[in-house]
């Protein structure tokens, strides 16, 4: 059983999808089923993954690890999600992207997910 916000990968082809309905059946891609993407908390690699998150009145600022990550072709995040009681934004990047993402919101934060092409789905609650 598939639960809301799950994101999901096809280990053979890459494609990534997120769960937008809870649903019974398991997602299937390239004829066998997709991987769950675990969403990692703590960072325990060189490379530093886990949301950093600053708020001010008007937006907030989503950087990518204390020490930035790698913006490389071949190393980089894909995206950095926002969510909050009302509303998910998502904002994409691109190698040779900084790996941060503004959002203009005033409203209390509930967590942040970003998507490392290489090391997977990290997200950081805010409490």
């Amino acid at each position: 059983m598939t639960k809301k916000s799950e994101i999901y990968k096809c280990e053979i082809c890459g494609n990534i999808v997120e769960v937008l309905h809870v649903g019974d059946g398991t997602l299937v891609c390239c004829g066998q089923d997709m991987t769950n993407m675990e969403e990692k908390t703590t960072d325990e690699s060189q490379e530093k993954h886990t949301p950093v998150i600053e708020k001010t009145d008007s937006k907030v600022l989503v950087k990518i690890g204390e020490i930035p990550h790698p913006m490389e072709e071949a190393h980089y995040i894909e995206w950095i999600e926002l969510e909050t009681k009302t509303t998910t934004q998502k904002i994409f990047l691109n190698p040779n992207d900084e790996p941060k993402a503004e959002f203009n919101l005033k409203e209390d934060i509930i967590s942040a997910r970003t998507y490392c092409n290489i090391h997977g789905l990290w997200k950081k609650d805010m409490c």
